[in-house]
């Protein structure tokens, strides 16, 4: 009879497999889902084995998880707008100081609601066109996770001042086009100025997957949207759902 020791290590390395392998799986679902700029470890434990980190593929912009259409939201009117929607290439312009400092502070509220889509789409951020508000104005949490509220930023006329010449690429995607992504070339990182909530002038230095999520968010509200980014064969690759959506607006769309 094998000994109890030889037992024991035969089942760690059995529950190890499993595990492993059901992580794999895991991954596989969410290769569209999860940054990999900021890969989120994907781990598996029991009481008595315990698993490194697991890396997974790059990510769909901008979701923690598949992106999901939430219909109404509790809490305010806003819904992320799906391309052709003239609103995602038409100016947005500059809030001014009467906008954040008066009567009703619209444009704290208006905020406030954003994270509000954002949260119920699994995304992790959106700008103000998506959501039918031509201003310039984006809202953003790098981690998707509401519970997580100190990373919520708010960016009012935001301005990237700087790119630097080192790029990388990684898959993205959004909210406003559903079920698709393609690999777009971004700045490693950028220098910014914005102001906040109260006005107040700021400036930052963003890197990696924050510098990503902002440059998306930032093309936005100059009426980019990531398809202008992607490859003549990364668009070819997506053109038949694009096509879809062209066909389910109707007329009056902007290409």
């Amino acid at each position: 009879m094998p000994s109890s020791n030889s037992y024991t290590n035969r089942m760690a390395s059995a529950i190890a497999f499993c595990a492993v392998a059901a992580t794999s799986r895991r991954a596989m679902v969410s290769a569209f889902s999860v940054p990999s700029t900021t890969a989120a470890a994907a781990r598996t434990s029991s009481s008595s084995v315990s698993f490194p980190q697991i890396s997974l593929p790059s990510s769909r912009l901008f979701s923690t998880t598949e992106e999901v259409d939430p219909g109404v939201v509790e809490g305010t009117d806003l819904r992320v707008l799906k391309y052709p929607h003239p609103s995602l290439r038409a100016p947005n312009v500059e809030i001014t100081d009467e906008e954040l400092t008066g009567p009703g502070c619209e444009i704290s509220k208006i905020a406030k609601e954003m994270f509000l889509v954002m949260y119920a789409t699994n995304g992790v951020g959106l700008a103000a066109p998506q959501v039918g508000i031509n201003k310039r104005l984006m809202v953003y949490n790098e981690h998707g996770d509401a519970k997580k509220w100190m990373s919520e930023v708010i960016m009012v006329n935001p301005k990237i001042v700087e790119y630097s010449e080192a790029t990388d690429v990684e898959q993205e995607g959004c909210l406003s086009f559903p079920d698709m992504g393609g690999d777009v070339e971004r700045s490693k990182w950028i220098k910014v100025e914005a102001q906040n909530l109260k006005g107040k002038k700021i400036k930052k230095k963003f890197r990696g997957w924050e510098a990503r999520i902002f440059q998306h968010e930032y093309d936005h509200l100059d009426g980019k949207v990531y398809i202008d980014r992607l490859t003549e064969d990364g668009r070819k690759e997506i053109q038949p759902k694009l096509d879809g959506l062209i066909d389910a607006f109707g007329e009056g769309g902007a290409l």
